[in-house]
């Protein structure tokens, strides 16, 4: 795992405007978990992505609404974190994640604002 991921770290993904924008896009709020090396990185301002499993639709002007998570207590700290989406591009040229994983989903790098 790289970059405060966990595997299919979504919690849940649900809309929060009814209007689209220029693209015909209903923006959407992401809830994901992030480690707490990461999330603090994120709150200073020092990373400003996310490398994602593309297991889920993410789209630009969608919002991150970002949970730090311990992984080594499996609970969340109630900190959290709510990002604009900026752009995201996929690929599926990385190693990170279990093969059928990645050729199934691809992945996502997320920039944030």
């Amino acid at each position: 795992m790289i970059h405060g991921a966990t595997s299919h770290a979504s919690i849940r993904s649900v809309k929060f405007a009814n209007v689209p924008n220029a693209y015909n896009h209903i923006f959407m709020k992401h809830e994901k978990k992030v480690w707490p090396e990461y999330f603090q990185k994120i709150l200073n301002g020092k990373k400003t992505y996310e490398l994602r499993l593309a297991d889920w639709e993410c789209s630009e002007g969608d919002i991150l609404v970002l949970q730090e998570w311990d992984p080594e207590t499996k609970e969340f700290s109630g900190r959290t974190l709510e990002k604009e989406v900026t752009y995201v591009g996929k690929t599926k040229n990385f190693t990170f994640w279990p093969k059928e994983d990645v050729e199934k989903y691809g992945y996502q790098i997320i920039a944030f604002k």
